[in-house]
């Protein structure tokens, strides 16, 4: 009998393969995610080490030279103003020394304009900041003319050693008053607007860096394990031993990985460095040099005018505890507790009177004040000239050892400073240099790896 085809037996269908859990498939699938993984791990390289390499520049190549350059121009007219009172309370004695304080007057003008002008290029497109450069250039202007006025009025008066004729006096009165309340307040702003940047870019990325590093440790982790997972199931789908080219991408990315977390450990210390140990003092230092270059600045005025002789002994004193503070209510009680003070100072160089340095700078404030206690002896005693030949003499060399030991000690910090930038930003670019090739040789690898298998399957 024959058998019809609407009679003859059916075959099962075929079924086809659903996506993914053929075995290509399942290659695919695994290799994607390892890629995914790779590919997070290397964006999280990329941003911690951009967000690093911000926090570098901004503090060691931006806002921190500009403040340190506002630092110096608080510094230079402070000392300008100082300078000044020293030569009009020499009278026509001391040619010599006085001649050597004109000159000083001099450098320190042309210091105070080159830390504008450098000023005013760092602060770029910050309206603010330009606008009070721009302000102290015209009221340095006003400054010098009157106290080139003074000066040359003090010239033509003669005097002898001690406070100038009343037209002097009142003329520097105008530029000292303009120096101390609009010139000077002015140069801290900036200092103080360059200093807020530096701080909220240390605080904002000393809190980023650590949580990307956190994140290239887990994405790095994660990418090893999809490698690991990947050599497993192709080896044990073909039953062969794990093929050298997965193997060379594993070895590299863990390389890369170690690599780039600890270069971003290094780059979170040595940001911290350079801010705590290197720009905090270099900062601070140049404050407090800048305060004693107006404290003996004041002895002068102090014996130069005579109507504020008071005022100027309680400024003193107030720079002073500033500076280095001993509780007292006068300066003859701060004087006593300098000399016989403990080496536990507190005040702005507390901080900084550590190690052999520090000690040597403390050594010399100690030496200092007691040269000024001498000279205010002389001077309470009504023997005015000799006053002159103290601050001239004992003070300044005591000053002088003293702001070279402040000037040794920032140094220091300063290289320290630098060297931490430095080597911040040459572990950056180490890294930069190796990633391009990590990321390119990976890829290769996986491919090398994975493509052999896939294609058996064609």
């Amino acid at each position: 009998m024959t058998v019809t085809q609407s009679q003859a037996p059916q075959l099962p269908a075929t079924v086809a393969p659903v996506p993914g859990r053929s075995v290509p498939g399942r290659i695919r699938v695994i290799s994607g995610v390892t890629v995914a993984a790779l590919a997070l791990l290397f964006a999280a390289l990329g941003v911690g080490s951009l967000t690093a390499g911000d926090g570098l520049r901004v503090i060691g190549r931006d806002a921190g030279p500009q403040v340190v350059a506002t630092a110096g121009l608080y510094l230079a007219l402070s000392d300008m103003d100082a300078q000044v009172a020293n030569a009009l309370v020499m009278g026509e004695q001391y040619a010599q020394q006085r001649g050597a304080a004109v000159a000083r007057y001099e450098r320190r003008r042309s210091e105070a304009s080159q830390a504008l002008l450098k000023a005013f290029e760092l602060a770029g497109d910050d309206a603010a900041t330009r606008r009070t450069v721009q302000s102290v250039l015209d009221g340095l202007g006003r400054y010098e003319r009157l106290a080139g006025q003074a000066l040359l009025l003090n010239e033509q008066a003669r005097h002898a050693p001690g406070a100038p004729p009343d037209n002097v006096v009142g003329t520097y009165r105008q530029a000292t008053d303009l120096m101390r309340s609009v010139l000077l307040p002015q140069a801290y702003n900036l200092t103080l607007e360059s200093g807020t940047i530096v701080r909220r870019t240390y605080d904002e990325k000393n809190a980023m860096v650590p949580l990307l590093r956190t994140a290239v440790l887990l994405a790095g982790l994660l990418a090893l394990g999809c490698l690991i997972w990947l050599q497993i199931f192709l080896a044990r789908r073909f039953r062969r031993v794990f093929g050298p080219a997965l193997l060379a991408a594993t070895l590299t990315t863990a390389v890369s990985l170690i690599l780039g977390a600890n270069v971003l450990g290094q780059d979170q210390e040595d940001l911290r460095t350079a801010k705590a140990q290197g720009f905090d003092s270099v900062l601070t230092l140049a404050k407090a040099r800048a305060i004693s270059n107006s404290m003996q600045g004041d002895q002068s005025r102090y014996l130069l005018d005579k109507g504020r002789a008071d005022t100027y002994e309680h400024t003193f004193l107030d720079k002073s505890q500033s500076v280095v503070y001993f509780e007292s209510g006068n300066l003859t009680q701060y004087h006593a507790k300098v000399a016989g003070g403990s080496d536990d100072a507190l005040g702005m160089l507390g901080p900084e009177l550590t190690g052999p340095e520090g000690r040597r700078v403390l050594e010399a404030y100690r030496a200092f004040q007691a040269a000024d206690t001498s000279f205010r002896q002389l001077a309470l005693g009504g023997r005015t000239a000799d006053a002159v030949t103290a601050k001239l003499g004992p003070v300044t060399t005591a000053f002088d050892a003293y702001d070279r030991a402040l000037l040794a000690l920032a140094e220091r910090h300063e290289r320290t400073f630098d060297r931490a930038i430095d080597a911040g930003e040459n572990a950056l670019e180490n890294l930069w240099r190796l990633l391009p090739f990590a990321i390119a040789g990976i890829g290769l690898l996986v491919i090398a790896g994975v493509w052999p298998r896939l294609k058996e399957y064609r």
